[in-house]
């Protein structure tokens, strides 16, 4: 994982997430999940582009399921956008980066 992407667990998920100051992308993963591993660069590579604009999460579904339940992922990856505590959109499964990004630029 890059420097430009937290690992949350269910303890750090308030604190982290929904307190932050800025918007936070939250991918929900697992590490058998091979659509989760297929976009994992590219969330990487976008937490780079949007530095210091929003904060990139990850989450393993396997070692913290409260959070995953609470917010209703059902299928992974499932990218959940939070801004000021609250979730502003999500999209599911392996999608195009461009799809991630417009989800970004929403909470911009």
């Amino acid at each position: 994982m890059s420097e430009n992407v937290l690992e949350v667990t269910d303890s750090s998920f308030d604190s982290l997430i929904l307190k932050s100051d800025k918007p936070v992308l939250v991918d929900f993963w697992a590490t058998w999940c091979a659509p989760c591993r297929a976009i994992a660069p590219v969330v990487e590579e976008l937490a780079e582009a949007y530095a210091g604009k929003i904060k990139v999460a990850k989450m393993n579904v396997d070692e913290n399921p409260a959070t995953p339940g609470k917010y209703g992922v059902r299928g992974i990856p499932t990218l959940i956008l939070f801004k000021n505590g609250q979730v502003v959109d999500q999209v599911v499964g392996a999608v195009p980066k461009n799809q991630i990004k417009e989800l970004i630029d929403k909470g911009l």
